[in-house]
């Protein structure tokens, strides 16, 4: 006969706090911020802001006036995210699974590994002080199932259902403990039903019309009647492949073509997987037992072998490599999704050519000095456009069109000497004279009065397109709160 089901579920209320405290080191009330409904709101609290009366979900504005000394940070889900999932590796020490409950949890399936820590009690004991060692508050609930056990966590405040008790345990706990909504819970405490035990002795039909399938699988899930696994998240494909060499190779084009069968093995992989390389780590075992690491990024998905290995060429140019080499790894840590595309005579072509180019710029300057300008939403010329990495952003379909015309050169702002409120007809700039041929403007351009620049504090500006005789075409602006004009760009 199977052993009886038992699973833990953690809770660790405070868990995006106390990853911010760990870096800031502070001790004040602390809580961390999201965007919601509209409002700045608070989404995790350390221990001190809830003893001031501050709770999840209160507006930011609503906690300052309670608590005028609040510091607070962004919440940051993804680097959350990342330490859950550490955790729950870290957890596979007390059971092979365990899965993550939430944004703020784990769930561990301790089916026949109980005894190993010395029974239920000293294995969550254990469990809680390590987490507790480590700066997390946790609490844990353990039950014959996952609901049963997420409910013991979040509302009783932690405990051990016994083999067999669930639903006496569960009854007299809010319907809260059967991870509802909060609209759902609003609408079944006006029925009258507040109590797990009053919903398990409700007729079930009339429940499921009116508040659909979710309200009784939960119910379900609970009591132990529905099955909810601890299913952890599917390991991703390894994408790597080893070469052992029957004798040492140094030579540059043995380790040319040794790479290139490691290439065309590895891309075989990522072609059934549908993949695409980001990102590939090339490591050479040498005979005398030290290791070189080549690395080379990609500024689009590839698993061509043969638009791959020339990105490698310069890395292995300066591989030294001593007596010679024996073993020799690829492998591909960062991957995305390359499906297969119908081919086409359109851009597809020049998109990639740009992209190869980007590769092998970035891997020799370094993909943050490859850049790309994208529109960015001001009608101040020096904002209109943003500066992004070229291999992490994508190109702009199609930009804005200009509200007038701009100058192609742009620089900050040059003082013309000699100049007064009204449009120079001869000035002196950049120890020349000037003389003004043709004039069209003005057009006043007002500074973003939500952004503070230092370089528009002096307010708006009427900007000029003037034709020198000279042959240059300047733009020139005055700024009507003070005296004087500057050269700010030189049309084509």
């Amino acid at each position: 006969m199977p052993a009886q089901r038992r699973i833990i579920v953690i809770w660790l209320p405070r868990l995006q706090s106390e990853l911010a405290l760990r870096r800031l080191g502070l001790d004040a009330p602390f809580a961390m911020i999201e965007r919601q409904r509209g409002a700045e709101r608070l989404v995790c609290l350390n221990a001190q802001a809830e003893g001031l009366g501050l709770s999840r979900g209160m507006g930011l504005a609503d906690a300052r006036a309670i608590c005028p000394d609040l510091l607070t940070r962004p919440a940051d889900p993804h680097r959350t995210a990342q330490t859950l999932e550490s955790l729950r590796r870290w957890a596979l020490r007390y059971c092979p699974w365990a899965a993550c409950d939430g944004a703020d949890g784990l769930a561990l399936d301790i089916t026949g590994a109980a005894h190993l820590m010395g029974g239920e009690a000293a294995l969550r004991d254990d469990l809680l002080a390590r987490l507790a060692r480590m700066g997390f508050t946790a609490r844990a609930g353990l039950a014959d199932t996952r609901g049963a056990a997420w409910a013991m966590a979040h509302v009783a405040g932690g405990g051990i259902i016994a083999p067999g008790s669930t639903r006496a345990a569960l009854g007299p706990l809010p319907l809260a403990a059967l991870r509802l909504d909060a609209k759902m819970l609003a609408a079944l405490e006006r029925l009258g039903l507040r109590r797990v035990r009053d919903l398990a002795q409700m007729p079930r039909a009339p429940l499921a019309r009116r508040f659909g399938a979710t309200l009784l699988q939960r119910l379900d899930q609970a009591m132990g009647d529905l099955p909810e696994p601890v299913a952890p998240p599917p390991a991703p494909p390894v994408m790597a492949v080893r070469l052992s060499l029957p004798d040492p190779i140094g030579l540059l084009g043995d380790l040319q073509a040794a790479l290139t069968r490691l290439l065309e093995r590895l891309c075989q992989h990522l072609h059934r997987a549908e993949m695409g390389a980001r990102r590939l780590v090339l490591d050479l075992s040498r005979v005398d037992g030290q290791a070189v690491r080549l690395e080379i990024r990609l500024a689009r998905p590839m698993r061509d072998a043969g638009d791959i290995a020339p990105l490698f060429d310069r890395a292995l140019d300066g591989v030294d490599a001593g007596f010679g080499i024996d073993a020799m790894r690829l492998c591909a840590p960062d991957t995305s999704p390359l499906p297969l595309q119908q081919v086409t005579t359109g851009g597809a072509q020049a998109q990639d050519d740009l992209a190869d180019l980007i590769s092998r710029l970035g891997n020799r300057l370094g993909f943050d000095h490859v850049q790309r300008l994208l529109p960015a939403d001001s009608h101040i010329p020096e904002k209109a456009f943003t500066v992004a990495a070229a291999a992490y952003s994508d190109p702009a379909p199609d930009w804005p069109p200009a509200r007038t015309q701009r100058p192609l050169v742009m620089f900050p702002p040059e003082p013309i000497a000699g100049s007064g409120r009204a449009l120079p007809r001869r000035f002196k700039w950049r120890g020349q004279t000037w003389q003004v041929v043709a004039a069209s403007g003005p057009e006043r351009l007002t500074p973003e009065w939500w952004l503070d620049d230092p370089n528009w504090r002096s307010g708006m500006r009427d900007y000029w397109r003037v034709q020198t005789d000279r042959g240059a075409r300047l733009w020139l602006f005055h700024t009507p709160q003070r005296d004087g004009w500057c050269v700010q760009g030189e049309f084509a």
